[in-house]
């Protein structure tokens, strides 16, 4: 067979796969994209010599498994059309690529080559001061603190219990709406932390004391940063980013679970600059990025969107070769 007929049946085939993807699987194949290019230029010494070879192999190994489950997704699909694995596939994964950024920004322990600098520098002309340090100081309060600090806890339980009440009560066009929302708000600050990497006030200031920072609600808070954090994942918030859109999304889905979550989900604005998580200006890059979320959404992955089927995917009978 000459090498131009190869190439178009090559792309055909491609074309067929592409198609049988959903917007989430699509969604994720671009990131696994993204992602593997910077873990490359990260081995090929751009910004620092990270991770260690077998960091390296470990996070393409990961990135290649997620890829495969984006071209299984769509044959699981065709045996259940709302296959519970086919749509939370990717949610299940996000904390692992989480915590994969930190491995390719570096050590904690080197903060010279994060850009806290430049954000703290934004923060003065925003605010006028460093906010996340005055204010638990200036403001210390009992209440605050335990407020803020069930707020930002209650982050997992936003962006997990929205889509799948969704999907319990059988509205599976919003909840996979929801998802896509939510794992691309995730996907945007992810770019972000690879390209701009920005460590936060936990890196640089010691935490405030005073009344209210002993608090159980504070001192979990504090123990997640200390032992699961990933370092240069501070601007934009993706806990601001992700909780809003979760919050909006499940409104727009089902208006009594959306009031649920809308609460805390504001509350999670001013936890992160309170508890000294955050910089102000993360949390104001976090509702930014939750704004174009929403926007972009209902476009990228409307709730009447196909659903990834494995008869699009290039299972189908190819056409016999036309005869000359």
């Amino acid at each position: 067979m000459a090498p131009p007929a190869v190439l178009l049946r090559s792309w055909a085939r491609f074309e067929r796969r592409v198609q049988g993807f959903s917007p989430l699987d699509r969604l994720t194949v671009l990131y696994v994209a993204f992602s593997t290019g910077i873990l490359l230029a990260h081995v090929a010494g751009w910004r620092q010599e990270r991770p260690t070879p077998t960091e390296s192999g470990w996070l393409l190994a990961a990135n290649g498994l997620l890829f495969v489950a984006v071209l299984v997704a769509p044959r699981v699909r065709a045996v259940r059309e709302h296959s519970f694995l086919a749509e939370w596939y990717v949610p299940f994964v996000v904390s692992a690529l989480y915590a994969a950024i930190g491995l390719l920004n570096g050590s904690p322990m080197v903060v010279d080559t994060s850009f806290d600098h430049i954000v703290q520098h934004w923060e003065l002309l925003v605010f006028g001061q460093q906010l996340a340090y005055s204010w638990g100081r200036v403001m210390p309060s009992v209440a605050l603190s335990w407020f803020f600090g069930l707020c930002y806890l209650a982050f997992y339980f936003i962006v997990i219990v929205g889509p799948a009440v969704l999907w319990g009560v059988g509205r599976r066009a919003a909840s996979r709406q929801t998802i896509y929302a939510i794992v691309l708000s995730f996907f945007a600050c992810y770019l972000v932390f690879l390209l701009f990497p920005v460590g936060g006030p936990p890196y640089f200031w010691t935490w405030p004391t005073g009344p209210g920072n002993d608090a159980w609600p504070v001192l979990v808070a504090r123990h997640i940063i200390e032992g699961q954090d990933s370092f240069g994942t501070a601007f934009p918030s993706s806990h601001v980013a992700a909780a809003l859109t979760a919050a909006y999304f499940a409104y727009r889905g089902w208006r009594p679970l959306g009031v649920i979550l809308l609460v805390p989900a504001l509350g999670i604005i001013a936890a992160v600059v309170y508890l000294q998580i955050h910089y102000g200006v993360d949390a104001l890059a976090g509702i930014l990025v939750a704004v174009l979320v929403c926007a972009v959404t209902p476009y990228l992955c409307p709730a009447t969107a196909p659903l990834g089927r494995a008869e699009l995917c290039g299972d189908a009978p190819e056409p016999a070769p036309a005869e000359a």
